[in-house]
């Protein structure tokens, strides 16, 4: 194995689970440690990050920030997994006709801003250890609770009879499938499903950066490593810090290091990225007030990083 860290951004394929596409990259990187930041269905496409080795430590940093979609809709019809997967029913009635654009761009600006959510049976949601979906299949159903989600901006893309595609950025835990099937709803249609997912964007990473299995897999062994991103491109929003060789050792055996607060830098986020001397990543430390850091997350200073 490559003693190795650092985030791939994977472009997922339709027709594989988010798990078998980490298994998969694993397997190509020859890099025991890894884990995903955000789960993709089979079903959908697009953009997932996977961080490798001591990037793992970061990756709950990932899974808290907002999410791009493209999302196909078919109005008129609903699954009971939400998207093409599941078992389809028409729901619209029979004389209904095809919305006007004007019409849907107007419900669509309704979903603008905060509202409440409840996730979808199919979802990989853990109750007592088990997945929500694996729940479904048997046949039970249970109660969820609804939770706060934000759609930040929903756009109509195209619109075709009773097919539509729409641009979306929302918080982390929008659940895609849901938000489907009350725009279906709310043009009077009785419901809809997704036909096809692609995620685009997550936080600051855009689907333009990704690479996909086969380009990982045509590479020679050696070279796959340098589609890494760097360790410290999770926390890229964070303000950052350069230490001394002395400070860098404290930090490191886990003492805290006075310095003087700025401000106007410091004003929304207490974490902080750390550096050395060499501008090296070294970890994510922490205003404990406004005089003292406190290291958090510390990796490895023996490892090879990207």
């Amino acid at each position: 194995m490559v003693n190795c860290s650092g985030v791939l951004l994977l472009n997922k394929p339709v027709g594989i689970s988010s798990n078998r596409a980490l298994q998969v990259s694993k397997r190509l990187l020859s890099i025991a440690k890894a884990g995903h930041t955000g789960t993709l269905d089979p079903m959908a496409q697009g953009l997932l990050p996977i961080c490798l080795g001591e990037a793992t430590k970061f990756s709950s940093v990932v899974l808290s920030v907002d999410k791009t979609y493209i999302a196909s809709l078919r109005l008129g019809y609903i699954s009971n997994t939400g998207d093409a997967e599941g078992e389809i029913s028409r729901v619209a009635k029979p004389d209904a006709y095809p919305p006007d654009p004007q019409q849907v761009i107007a419900i669509l600006q309704t979903f603008l801003g905060r509202s409440n959510q409840i996730p979808p049976m199919f979802s990989a949601l853990k109750l007592h250890g088990k997945p929500l979906y694996r729940y479904a299949r048997e046949g039970v159903t249970i109660a969820r609770k609804a939770r706060e989600i934000i759609i930040y901006n929903i756009s109509l893309n195209a619109l075709s009879d009773f097919e539509m595609v729409v641009d979306v950025r929302c918080s982390s835990g929008t659940y895609i499938r849901t938000l489907a099937e009350d725009i279906g709803k709310a043009l009077g249609y009785g419901g809809a499903y997704l036909t096809a997912l692609s995620r685009t964007g997550v936080g600051h990473f855009d689907l333009s950066q990704a690479c996909s299995l086969d380009q990982l897999e045509s590479r020679q062994p050696p070279d796959r490593l340098n589609l890494l991103y760097p360790i410290d491109s999770l926390l890229s929003s964070i303000p950052s810090m350069v230490f001394d060789d002395k400070e860098v050792v404290r930090l490191q055996q886990g003492q805290k290091i006075r310095k003087s607060r700025s401000q106007s830098l410091f004003l929304t986020d207490s974490r902080l990225r750390l550096y050395d001397s060499e501008n090296i990543f070294i970890g994510l430390g922490e205003w404990a007030d406004s005089e003292t850091i406190v290291p958090k997350r510390m990796i490895v200073p023996t490892s090879f990083y990207r």
